[in-house]
């Protein structure tokens, strides 16, 4: 690889791709109008990072609980997973605010990105020696570009295309993205997560999500083997039209998946609420609610900083809560954490189910 591999335009105009960007831009219409109508799109982005963060993070091998991250802390008792799941929450939010900020995905974007997924400065890599191997059986599969100013070079290519003003479907230009990136792998560790987030700031960057909301983790996940197998054979053949398709219909069927969580999820913060204020009238607030459904696990100090309550009084409130049966207290290490259950059941057993 000595110069980005882009297939042309020309080359992609088949049935199964159009019709699979057909599919996948009505289904992410809809996703981004049903997150536009949300009172709270916060919520959206706390929540659905975890998941992604955990399922980009399991394509790692990095596996770790849905109690360790929702009842995570910054203490030292926290699992090495679940602190290497977390930084790939924080590398999201800081890649969403520089899109935000620049309308760009720059290279110093992507190297903050990468920067607080793996917690190092370490930046591109300068030395030779890094090659792909097969888990199973050891055998080298790929061997990406080697030399450090031809990996400088292929990286400052990508991002004028990701930039570049040309006749590419924005979903086609974030699949071949995607895959030169991986191609590249520009950094000595932490390519498979940056450059999922990377997808995600593509998708916000064209204008396709507002927030960076579409999580295809879950089904790089499921279909873990199709992924790799595409990967390398595109790399060997040039034919991008099966990597294309394969990629579109993830996005297509994520986008299903969380338009029928966020309904569900509008529909359970709808019934808490009407609960709430008939039978807690004195205790019902919007922030009280957005505190319950931002945070599956939460805890006295978010509702002391959310509401703006003393100490005493968020616990108060978080007690009554238990009390009524609306969160589950559960102690974890030394800190009460109150988990709403219906929340957390949602939000753990999202399904990708295929048309």
């Amino acid at each position: 690889m000595t110069e980005l591999d882009i297939p042309s335009p020309a080359s992609l105009e088949t049935k199964a791709v159009w019709q699979s960007l057909a599919k996948a831009h009505r289904h992410l219409a809809e996703l981004k109008g049903l997150c536009e109508s949300l009172p709270n799109r916060a919520i959206l982005l706390d929540t659905l990072a975890i998941q992604e963060a955990k399922d980009s993070s399991e394509i790692e091998n990095i596996i770790t609980t849905h109690d360790e991250l929702y009842a995570y802390d910054q203490s030292s008792s926290a699992s090495p997973a679940a602190k290497e799941v977390q930084n790939y929450v924080a590398a999201l939010k800081v890649g969403f605010t520089d899109v935000v900020n620049s309308g760009l995905i720059r290279m110093s974007t992507i190297l903050r990105v990468q920067e607080q997924v793996e917690q190092n400065n370490a930046g591109f890599r300068k030395l030779p020696g890094t090659v792909l191997k097969n888990q199973a059986t050891g055998a080298v599969v790929y061997a990406p570009p080697q030399d450090a100013v031809l990996i400088e070079k292929l990286m400052t290519q990508l991002v004028e295309f990701i930039h570049a003003d040309d006749d590419y479907d924005p979903l086609l230009r974030m699949a071949i993205a995607h895959h030169q990136f991986e191609s590249i792998h520009p950094f000595y560790d932490g390519n498979g997560r940056t450059g999922r987030i990377l997808n995600l700031l593509m998708l916000q960057r064209e204008g396709l999500m507002e927030l960076p909301v579409l999580y295809l983790s879950r089904y790089i996940t499921s279909t873990k083997a199709k992924y790799y197998q595409l990967l390398q054979s595109t790399r060997e053949t040039h034919d991008w039209a099966d990597w294309c398709v394969y990629v579109v219909k993830g996005v297509a069927l994520t986008a299903r998946s969380e338009i029928r969580l966020i309904k569900q999820l509008r529909e359970l913060m709808q019934a808490t609420k009407q609960r709430l204020r008939k039978e807690l009238p004195k205790l019902y607030s919007q922030e009280l609610l957005n505190n319950l459904f931002r945070y599956p696990y939460t805890k006295i100090e978010f509702v002391e900083n959310d509401l703006g309550v003393s100490r005493i009084t968020a616990a108060k409130h978080l007690d009554a809560l238990a009390a009524a049966g609306y969160v589950e207290k559960k102690k974890i290490g030394r800190t009460n954490f109150y988990i709403n259950r219906p929340l957390f059941t949602l939000l753990t057993q999202i399904s990708l189910n295929d048309e």
